[in-house]
């Protein structure tokens, strides 16, 4: 069984006093060809970002020649280079949440038949995942280390609500922007707000995609700092998996684990 988890692209919410114009296309451009599952053509990049077509060669060009997309010359095509996973590389090497996480997510994973996840929130409204463990089931959960969703989706999205000051006007006009396959109303949404609240956990039954449950156990601030929490600790199964026992037992779970990394930085 495949389950699609849906992405979306954003923009930063405030942005630099003075963006440099070049600099945003080429991270468009890297992003773009990070979401595809096939390597793409000039002309079909610039449509898909609204660029003029030789501004996007010129930029890939440049791209190419610094190793971060690579250029086939019989399908005129580009995709992402190695030296984007040097980068990764550089950055997953180093201590802190990722490698602090990485043993949580798999010993849980194994436990409790799960697709594990760590995510950290982005500049952009957008929850990224950084740490990942697959379930041994016959389940293909399309989540990868970078992929991203809208912060206030799912079950990290009722967690990041939960530890907001928004009133509930302002609440409402973000949960009408949201995209689910099977959408809660809204006062659904706002009971399972409070509760993640007041358990520390919340639970997505099949509204963020039908057939599959999702539950967050957010991870506080550095030293207890108010506001929204950055990160989280995620599980990702079957819906008719996991009884209501199980369901409990895997929440205490994610919270144990998102407490002990509460001042990991």
């Amino acid at each position: 069984m495949k389950a699609h988890m849906p992405e979306t692209t954003a923009t930063h919410p405030t942005g630099p006093a003075r963006p440099v114009t070049a600099v945003s296309r080429a991270a468009g451009i890297l992003r773009h060809l990070g979401r595809s599952q096939a390597p793409m053509g000039v002309n079909r990049i610039a449509r898909d970002l609204g660029l003029i077509p030789s501004t996007a060669l010129h930029i890939l060009r440049t791209l190419a020649h610094e190793d971060l997309v690579v250029f086939d010359p019989n399908t005129k095509r580009y995709s992402l280079g190695v030296g984007i996973l040097g980068i990764a590389r550089d950055l997953l090497s180093r201590g802190g949440f990722v490698p602090a996480v990485q043993g949580h997510l798999e010993a849980i994973a194994a436990a409790f038949d799960v697709t594990t996840v760590a995510v950290e929130l982005d500049g952009h409204d957008h929850m990224v995942v950084a740490g990942l463990a697959r379930s041994r089931l016959d389940l293909s959960i399309h989540v990868n280390i970078g992929s991203h969703f809208p912060a206030l989706i799912s079950a990290t999205g009722r967690c990041v609500a939960a530890q907001n000051n928004w009133d509930r006007a302002e609440l409402s006009c973000r949960f009408k922007k949201l995209r689910w396959q099977n959408a809660p109303t809204f006062e659904t949404w706002m009971a399972e707000i409070a509760a993640a609240r007041r358990d520390g956990f919340a639970i997505d039954d099949g509204n963020y995609i039908r057939g599959i449950i999702i539950l967050a156990a957010p991870i506080a601030q550095l030293s207890g700092a108010a506001g929204a929490p950055s990160r989280a600790v995620v599980a990702v199964g079957l819906a008719a998996q996991l009884n209501s026992r199980q369901r409990q037992d895997l929440a205490r779970r994610l919270r144990s684990v998102a407490d002990s990394l509460a001042d990991v930085s």
